[in-house]
């Protein structure tokens, strides 16, 4: 009979992967989804739009940025932001060796 209250759910994992790869990961990620849709294309729809606006599925999109433009702009600065933030630790993180999770190595 096996106490279930001692046997951990998980079997524990061996550290010693290069956590870089998931920083470098996440922070293209977010750069790309904040700064290149958050911004960029936001900005470029806005700018695009014909003088009496547009409409893109249930969005009206105008000459003029709404409190919906602005809140999606902020969003997608301090998203990009924080990508290079993720950036940044996973150049001065230490480099390790590629191994997957879970994978005997």
């Amino acid at each position: 009979m096996v106490d279930v209250q001692e046997t951990p759910a998980v079997p524990p994992f061996d550290p010693g992967g290069d956590v870089r790869l998931g920083y470098f990961g996440a922070g293209a990620t977010l750069i790309a989804l904040g700064w290149g849709l958050g911004v960029v294309v936001n900005l470029l729809a806005h700018f695009l739009a014909p003088s009496v606006g547009s409409r893109l599925l249930h969005y009206d999109i105008g000459r003029s940025l709404g409190p919906y433009a602005w809140a999606v702009l902020g969003l997608g600065l301090f998203t990009g932001a924080f990508g290079v933030v993720l950036i940044a630790l996973g150049r001065s993180s230490p480099k390790g060796r590629f191994v997957l999770p879970g994978a005997d190595y």
